[in-house]
């Protein structure tokens, strides 16, 4: 079927059979059997569905109930109308059964044949894609994720944004898109007049020659306490107290050290090249350790030259004007608060940076789409400067789709922001150094743990399972929703974990090591594939449905779709893998349970590597 099948004869079996349902809603349109505009169309097609309950079939179409109210007629001969014209759609019969009878108030559902489901098994098992075909017209798609304040230590609450921007950069590039990550670093705002201000009045020169990431960090969090001047955080805080009580006005005075930054104080620029280095090694060192990378990481300072001109533009062509002595673009009128573009003293604010960097984008790399991976706080932010962005009317802005990709929060246990017992933000690499040291405890412990692995094993195993526990823990809730972070529940050997699947490709790589095969026969092919045993077949309909989460992913953004399809392939591989023997079995039968071993193994590793989460061999 046209716009399903790739190279090397790579299908995807929904994408088929939504084709042929397509072709034959518009037979029902054209027939006057029922009234569909073209608009309606898509929305109806991505009905067809995987069953529930696969006795009822592979797919099921549940368009005729709501085509039959608004044509007034029974959902049952709605339904039967679409099948007559599905059997007749162009490449149908080569791959599914007939559809039989409606079911219930007009299912149509639909299974595929058990030769067209062995054959596209066996090309899988032989291509280096897994059977999944590339999209047929990529899209230029840049990824704006991770963005931490570079003069603050990284937190848990940047763990969100990291690893949920990186699994969609992966995944859309192994779907075909042309992706381009960039990291918006915070490397210009109040931040660096906290650090500036707590240089001049309170660093420590030795502490900084011995470890300046931890004494910046110190200043940071000492100026914070003192600009903030909060009494119960002085009350804890002697240091704080004191240098609070000499300088009343800090933070008045951090603001200045800001502006003078800005403002190209040759001191303070000084100092900011100085610190740059020492800021960036240090998110650097974590994201090498999450096994992060980005194409660019062009942070606010990169775009601070270009923000003056960014707002007379947007004064000069009517579209913001001055408000109490600030500037603002009025998006809901003079009544409603404006998005504020300059302050009255003359700084700039984060709308600004974000308007000029979406010009710049477009202006050197041309996008169709742009995803922000930004804590769900910011949704209404997003939707002004987006708004703003399309009324300034920039070149290439016309049919750029701009998303926000938001997120919620972090919990404890105690159903509240995830904090250490002190109440300060968990820092980021502590969180990672803990879920290392709890893996070190679970994985390697047993007697065939300590037998099959040496020290040097352990550690590589307990950092590929610890930082994988904390990156799907991640990944698999839905990412519009808070959750609670537990590591006793991310850590465990069952359930939908990160162990549980690093485990289950470990089960694999344990048949082809206990039966010393060479991988690379079985790929090469045999006797084809055999699906005589129905876990066998369910099986194989599983691992075709790859290209299918991954497709569900793109279509919103939603990385759990693709961790909860691991997690059902996990389950399927177990059910056939504890029922049916594989190295005992003879001739063909042996051939095929091999190849389908083989290629589960693949996918869950692939999988699990679109997710930025490591596999290991033994565990």
């Amino acid at each position: 079927m046209t716009g399903t099948t790739g190279a090397a004869g790579r299908i995807n079996l929904r994408s088929a059979l939504r084709q042929a349902f397509r072709v034959a809603l518009e037979g029902l349109s054209r027939d006057g059997v029922a009234a569909i505009q073209a608009a309606e169309l898509p929305g109806l097609v991505e009905q067809v569905r995987e069953t529930a309950d696969a006795t009822f079939g592979d797919y099921s179409g549940t368009m005729a109930m709501a085509l039959a109210k608004k044509a007034g007629k029974k959902p049952r001969d709605v339904a039967v109308e679409i099948i007559r014209r599905l059997e007749a759609a162009p490449g149908y019969a080569d791959l599914f059964e007939p559809p039989g009878d409606p079911v219930g108030p007009g299912f149509i559902n639909v299974r595929v044949k058990d030769e067209a489901l062995a054959a596209a098994v066996a090309r899988a098992v032989a291509d280096d894609r897994l059977g999944v075909a590339a999209v047929e017209q990529p899209l230029t798609v840049v990824v704006d994720f991770s963005s931490p304040n570079v003069a603050k230590p990284m937190h848990v609450g940047h763990i969100r944004s990291t690893v949920i921007g990186d699994a969609l950069a992966r995944i859309l590039r192994f779907r075909g898109h042309h992706v381009i990550t960039d990291n918006h670093l915070g490397d210009w705002g109040t931040q660096f007049g906290m650090i500036l201000w707590g240089w001049k009045h309170c660093r420590d020169d030795a502490a900084f020659a011995a470890d300046p990431t931890a004494e910046l960090g110190r200043l940071y969090r000492l100026v914070r306490k003192v600009a903030d001047a909060k009494p119960e955080e002085l009350a804890a805080d002697p240091v704080a107290a004191a240098l609070a009580a000499q300088h009343p006005d800090a933070a008045r005075d951090v603001l200045a050290e800001t502006a003078k930054l800005h403002e190209g104080d040759p001191e303070n620029r000084a100092l900011w090249n100085q610190f740059m280095p020492v800021c960036r090694g240090e998110i650097d060192r974590i994201y090498a350790r999450l096994h992060v990378t980005f194409d660019h990481t062009l942070g606010e300072s990169f775009f601070q030259p270009m923000l003056a001109a960014t707002v007379d533009d947007l004064v000069a062509k009517g579209l913001a004007r001055e408000s109490r002595g600030a500037i603002g673009v009025f998006l809901r009128g003079d009544d409603a608060p404006p998005l504020l573009i300059r302050k009255a003293d003359g700084a700039f604010l984060y709308a600004t940076t974000d308007l000029a960097t979406i010009r710049w984008r477009l202006e050197h790399w041309t996008p169709d789409r742009i995803l922000y991976v930004v804590d769900h706080r910011q949704s209404e932010h997003f939707e002004q400067v987006f708004e703003a962005a399309r009324r300034w009317g920039i070149d290439g802005i016309e049919g750029v789709d701009l998303v926000h990709v938001g997120f919620g929060t972090v919990l404890g246990e105690d159903g509240r922001p995830f904090k250490t017992r002190a109440g300060d933000t968990v820092g980021l690499e502590a969180l990672l150094d803990e879920g290392v040291e709890r893996a070190a405890a679970v994985v390697g412990s047993g007697d065939e743990g300590r037998a099959g692995m040496n020290d040097a094993d352990r550690r590589h195993v307990a950092e590929t399972v610890g930082i994988g526990a904390i990156k799907y823990a991640d990944l698999s809730q839905n990412r519009t929703t808070d959750y609670v972070f537990s590591f006793d529940k991310m850590l465990q050997l069952t359930g939908n974990t990160a162990a549980y699947m690093q485990y289950a490709v470990a089960r694999v790589e344990g048949i082809f090591s206990r039966g010393g095969i060479d991988r690379d026969d079985v790929r090469r092919g045999g006797d084809g594939v055999l699906l005589s045993d129905p876990k066998e077949r369910a099986l194989a309909l599983e691992l075709l449905r790859f290209g299918e989460a991954l497709e569900d992913v793109e279509a919103d953004s939603r990385p759990n779709v693709l961790t909860a399809w691991l997690y059902d392939l996990a389950g399927c591989y177990s059910t056939f893998y504890d029922s049916l023997s594989v190295l005992k079995a003879e001739g063909a039968e042996r051939e095929s349970r091999l190849a389908l071993c083989d290629l589960t193994g693949r996918i869950l590793r692939r999988g699990l590597d679109l997710l930025g989460i490591g596999t290991v061999e033994k565990m």
